[in-house]
């Protein structure tokens, strides 16, 4: 089991690590920030492919959650690995394709918890949709699912966390 400072691990997964969970990593950061936090919750993002690994969210996520007071500029892409699983108390996957890539790869005995990250949102079965091949309308609609996604994953977790 790890043992650092963080009383809980997140973890965000999508495709490519350069939209919708280095977005959902930027708001929850800020959220918690907000809360004061921070401190207690280690939160990372990745993806289940390989072809961003090192490079930075795309622009128009950018500038989509830099519009919200939110920067993911220091955000570099990664790829979902089997440390993970061990590492993180939650995954928090945004589609059925991803759940099925993440689900295919977890070890035996993962200490983990996955899920879809709409879980949170009151919508357990729905999708973040990917909105890399849309316009800014695509980046727009997933901030607020995201928005709604990650208030009640900070709710969760201000339960967990036992503050009031």
């Amino acid at each position: 089991m790890n043992q650092s400072r963080f009383e809980w691990r997140i973890l965000f997964v999508c495709m490519g690590n350069i939209c919708r969970s280095p977005t959902a990593e930027g708001m929850l950061r800020k959220r918690l920030d907000d809360e004061g936090l921070a401190d207690r919750v280690e939160i990372d993002s990745c993806g289940t492919g390989d072809w961003h690994v090192g490079a930075p969210p795309d622009s128009r996520a950018i500038q989509a959650a830099a519009d919200l007071g939110i920067d993911l500029g220091a955000l570099r892409g990664r790829q979902l690995s089997i440390e993970d699983f061990a590492h993180f108390d939650e995954i928090l996957v945004m589609d059925a394709d991803n759940l099925e890539r993440v689900l295919d790869l977890e070890p035996a005995g993962s200490r983990a918890r996955v899920s879809r990250l709409l879980h949170y949102a009151g919508q357990p079965g729905q999708d973040v949709p990917d909105p890399y091949f849309g316009g800014e309308a695509g980046f727009q609609q997933v901030l607020e699912q995201l928005a709604l996604a990650v208030e009640g994953l900070v709710t969760s977790l201000r339960q967990r966390l036992d503050v009031i």
